[in-house]
């Protein structure tokens, strides 16, 4: 996901070797691995396609830990969900195009309502926002959240990219309670091992990340690494799309 604290106050720092930006792109390449494994997974060997799954599954979890500190330590909460918002929308049909092509678009319409994970991270920064807002009244604060989490059903990594950012800005200051409670949130992901194979369980690989290996550091600040991830996931998305349905 985007450096969104690049330009925001540092974090004290960790015994780890890697800082948010190096974190970004690795994260980013899984990313690319995982949908190249979505994509042409009929011409990849299954173990590939397995490895790259399970790299792929670091994607949903570190970027709903960025978004929880972004919104921690952003200087402008209110710009930051625009740029979310118009980004998810601008990633919109690509994700849609990846996905079905526009042949499988044009047999079934209904699969335009599809989204990728700038829509499930858009629905979380506004559950954030709903949570610490002051004009909501606090028994309606957990029926909007409720009603946020299924409206992400339809979106990439739904639920658990709106309740994971919430848990973790909500319980930052216990440690205990987060770790059980955005656990329990990606569960919901270690359940499709049973279904879907053991490359699920490449959640477990972020916690490992977060604790031993991140050092709470933003690394270099630029405008290049502020916006590439916006830029870059709806393109990558263009790319592969053309590269599955049209060239191989």
């Amino acid at each position: 996901m985007e450096n969104s604290i690049s330009n925001t106050v540092e974090m004290p720092s960790n015994k780890g070797f890697i800082n948010r930006t190096a974190l970004k792109y690795i994260v980013i390449v899984t990313m690319v691995l995982d949908h190249v494994a979505w994509g042409f997974d009929d011409r990849l060997a299954p173990i590939v396609c397995q490895l790259f799954h399970f790299v792929g599954r670091l994607t949903g979890p570190t970027m709903a830990f960025f978004l929880a500190e972004g919104y921690r330590y952003t200087h402008d909460v209110v710009k930051y969900q625009k740029r979310l918002g118009i980004f998810a929308l601008l990633s919109w049909l690509p994700f849609v195009f990846f996905e079905k092509g526009i042949d499988g678009v044009i047999k079934n319409p209904a699969v335009l309502v599809s989204q990728g994970v700038l829509y499930t991270l858009f629905l979380g920064i506004t559950a954030l926002r709903v949570w610490d807002s002051k004009n909501i009244p606090e028994d309606r604060k957990r029926l909007f959240i409720a009603l946020l989490c299924v409206a992400s059903i339809i979106g990439d990594w739904p639920i658990m990219d709106v309740l994971g950012p919430l848990f973790l800005h909500i319980y930052r200051d216990n440690k205990k309670k987060e770790y059980i409670l955005v656990t329990l949130v990606y569960s919901l992901n270690l359940l499709l091992v049973f279904v879907a194979g053991w490359y699920n369980l490449g959640v477990l690989l972020v916690p490992l990340i977060i604790i031993f290996c991140y050092n709470g550091k933003g690394g270099k600040k630029s405008a290049f690494n502020k916006w590439f991830f916006y830029v870059f996931y709806p393109l990558h998305l263009v790319i592969l799309g053309i590269l599955r349905w049209y060239v191989f």
